[in-house]
């Protein structure tokens, strides 16, 4: 367990990885990567009981899917740092041959992922058949998944929420980016979701609410979802978060989604991270 400085350390750490990972092949996707990357240190560092020595049935360990799988970045640099595979390996992103590619891939065995992901609205029906697995197993550990915000707008999530609640998936718990962004604009622009907690909430889920960036509030809302599971209910948290955080110009804008930054930017994003673990 780490204490919410040395949280913050790792972050930004993390973060720099991902800002070096999408510049060195000028491909990636920074901006929710970025958004997401208190998120992810606080699960893997504080929340979620999981083994890094990894195998993929993840037996009597809480287990994570990332359903919208182009932020790859921060998951790859997340494994990485908890000691799933080596540092160093962040430098082979989206290379020929790489383990790490573009999209969470499994195929070719990375520590960590046990599905394929980055076709949007498909995460929350893999979690949710996980996490009966779970229950008919006797398994008691939780089963999170992450998605997007714009990637609610794909129908099989919705089917994907009926599902859990008639089966009463009481072990998943969801987690929604909920940064107001997607690749084309703001959602409301190309899409608007609407009223959020009342359209979940009516598909038979709990709603929790949770500020990405506020580690008291992450680690108190986490927690509070796992205590919760096993109350014949599916749980899901609308996390409020910025896309881009942590770098000025990055914040906020969907124009940072999948785009790399070039050499002058790379060097004003990195002087406002600070190197806290050292560079791989």
């Amino acid at each position: 367990m780490k204490d919410i400085k040395e949280l913050k350390s790792i972050a930004s750490q993390v973060r720099r990885d991902i800002i070096r990972q999408v510049a060195a092949v000028k491909s990636g996707h920074p901006g929710a990567s970025l958004g997401c990357t208190d998120f992810f240190t606080v699960m893997y560092f504080n929340i979620m009981d999981h083994d890094k020595s990894f195998n993929m049935d993840g037996k009597n360990e809480d287990m994570f899917f990332l359903s919208n799988g182009h932020i790859s970045p921060v998951w790859y640099s997340t494994l990485a740092r908890a000691g799933y595979f080596p540092v160093d390996e962040l430098a082979t992103f989206r290379k020929l041959n790489s383990r790490l590619q573009g999209h969470p891939a499994t195929h070719e065995g990375l520590p960590g992922i046990r599905v394929a992901s980055g076709s949007l609205g498909q995460g929350i029906s893999v979690a949710a058949g996980v996490a009966m697995a779970k229950k008919l197993d006797g398994d008691d550990k939780a089963v999170f998944v992450l998605t997007g915000d714009g990637e609610l707008q794909e129908g099989q999530i919705w089917e994907a929420l009926m599902f859990a609640a008639h089966n009463k998936v009481d072990n998943l718990i969801a987690v929604v980016d909920w940064n107001g962004q997607q690749i084309d604009g703001s959602n409301d622009d190309v899409l608007s979701l609407g009223d959020m907690e009342g359209k979940w909430s009516s598909f038979g889920w709990d709603v929790l609410h949770m500020d990405g960036h506020d580690y008291e509030d992450l680690l108190s809302t986490l927690s509070k979802a796992k205590e919760n599971t096993g109350n014949g209910k599916p749980q899901v948290i609308l996390m409020k978060t910025s896309m881009g955080k942590g770098v000025d110009f990055m914040e906020g804008t969907h124009h940072w989604h999948g785009k790399a930054p070039n050499e002058e930017q790379t060097a004003t994003a990195l002087s406002q991270l600070e190197e806290t673990l050292g560079d791989y």
